[in-house]
């Protein structure tokens, strides 16, 4: 096997300084199709979990899912977790 190594502009491309901030509840993805997306979240514990439309957690319920993120209902206000880089 070669030795492959990844180039800077490559790696640069690829990574985003500090796009999740490790404090809070962040948004790493989001796949499935498109009436039933999914997400995969960070929760400030550091742990990840897969959430689909209706999932509670303890920031709020997640109420939408599309491909540019999520929205979230905390309260009876609304937010909006964007997908990192976007």
């Amino acid at each position: 096997m070669a030795n492959e190594q990844t180039s800077a502009r490559v790696a640069g491309l690829a990574t985003q300084a500090n796009a999740v901030r490790r404090s809070n509840l962040s948004l790493l993805g989001v796949f499935g199709p498109e009436d039933s997306m999914r997400a995969l979240i960070r929760l400030p514990s550091g742990r990840t979990r897969t959430v689909k439309r209706g999932s509670r957690l303890s920031q709020g319920q997640i109420i939408a899912i599309d491909a540019h993120g999520l929205v979230l209902n905390q309260r009876g206000e609304t937010r909006r977790l964007e997908m990192p880089g976007g």
